[in-house]
């Protein structure tokens, strides 16, 4: 059953608290010289103190507001609840732009009620900017967002973060074949090409090696804004792996036609 409007409204203005705290952990260290350490996966994967002072800041609100809700960040791991919502925490994505200076990160709250993400926000407190979506809709700094029309994908704008995301042969065939077909494909971009999508001015993504969290609050406000994001075989992409967005229906069902197979 659906939240309540009035309820999704407090769920709401609470993720922009979050929001405003994890800006003010974050803020003193951006294009400062701070230490990156090395989460020493089998890619490097950095983190910093500003990744750790960020979630620290946004869990301790969530547990002294809702201390029923559950917990999913990227650095803390998971915290069960006893109710159904849990609050899923990415206190910047996009940490390799992050410590190179480059304002293509963003802090990701998402409010998943047990069956997908209902309200979603994006923010990047460098340049100012917030996106906002759940089911009424996606806005940016209070203007309403819209997705472009782009049915054909030679017309199309294609991001993905990096080509190294992609760790089967068979999916990294399949996205040389979906850009070799794009009118453009840029990289980089982690959270904010979502949100250029949201916004009219990219048209395609197409990524994999995605966690839950790096997704659930760029869903609502994809959708919000017309767009539609799966996983590549057209399922739900809450759970991260290989996803796809798009901000025409007509063109997401092409691309998921051409990629199911390679999962």
């Amino acid at each position: 059953m659906p939240l309540p409007a009035d309820q999704l409204a407090e769920y709401l203005a609470f993720a922009e608290q979050l929001a405003d705290a994890s800006a003010e952990a974050i803020r003193p260290y951006f294009r400062s010289q701070l230490e990156v350490m090395d989460k020493g996966r089998q890619v490097f994967d950095p983190v910093t103190v500003a990744d750790k002072a960020a979630e620290q800041a946004m869990r301790k609100l969530i547990r002294d507001r809702y201390p029923t809700h559950g917990i999913l960040g990227e650095e803390d791991g998971a915290q069960s609840g006893s109710s159904p919502l849990t609050w899923v925490l990415d206190p910047i994505d996009g940490t390799r732009a992050f410590i190179t200076g480059l304002p293509l990160w963003g802090t990701l709250i998402a409010l998943n009620d047990g069956h997908g993400p209902v309200l979603g926000v994006m923010n990047q407190p460098f340049t100012g900017e917030r996106f906002i979506g759940t089911t009424a809709g996606a806005r940016s700094n209070g203007a309403r967002l819209r997705t472009r029309s782009c049915e054909s994908l030679s017309s199309a704008v294609l991001m993905a973060t990096t080509p190294d995301m992609f760790q089967t042969p068979e999916q990294r065939a399949a996205f040389d074949a979906v850009a070799s077909r794009a009118r453009l494909t840029r990289y980089g971009g982690d959270c904010y090409a979502y949100c250029m999508l949201a916004s009219g001015f990219v048209d395609a993504i197409v990524e994999a090696s995605l966690q839950p969290y790096d997704i659930q609050a760029l869903i609502p406000i994809i959708e919000g804004a017309g767009g539609v994001v799966s996983a590549w075989d057209g399922s739900s992409a809450q759970n991260g792996g290989a996803v796809v967005a798009c901000g025409d229906p007509r063109l997401h069902a092409q691309l998921v036609e051409h990629l199911r197979h390679a999962l």
